[in-house]
């Protein structure tokens, strides 16, 4: 075997297991997204919603985690805090979308049946 194509094969196959072990790079742009999913789920009003501020605080959590993660070189856990705090924000956001629309329907119901019927609306909250 000819030592030169020994050697290219080693280099070749150093220069792939260093590419493949390398550091992930920092999930900036995750970090961003998912900073922006909380923010918006502060905007539309999830805190007074129960079920919706649980997730925001999840969230808010998974966040800070993953900025310590960051921090300490950690991209690929940071990342994965990162998907998961920006999935909560993002589900407190629908929590939230989906309870005012239905106290809207049953406000609207309300008022419906009572022209029906005559009385005057329960005031709406």
């Amino acid at each position: 075997m000819n030592p030169t194509f020994t050697s290219l094969g080693l280099a070749a196959g150093l220069a792939v297991a260093l590419t493949a072990c390398g550091s992930s790079p920092m999930p900036t742009a995750r970090a961003a997204s998912s900073e922006a999913a909380v923010r918006s789920a502060h905007e539309v009003g999830a805190s007074a919603i129960p079920e919706a501020a649980l997730h925001v605080r999840m969230a808010e959590d998974q966040l800070r985690t993953a900025n310590k993660l960051i921090k300490d070189g950690e991209a690929e856990k940071a990342d994965l805090f990162l998907r998961r705090s920006q999935a909560d924000a993002e589900l407190a956001i629908g929590i939230t979308r989906a309870t005012k629309a239905k106290q809207a329907s049953d406000a609207a119901q309300s008022k419906l049946q009572s022209i029906g019927t005559g009385a005057q609306p329960a005031p709406q909250q």
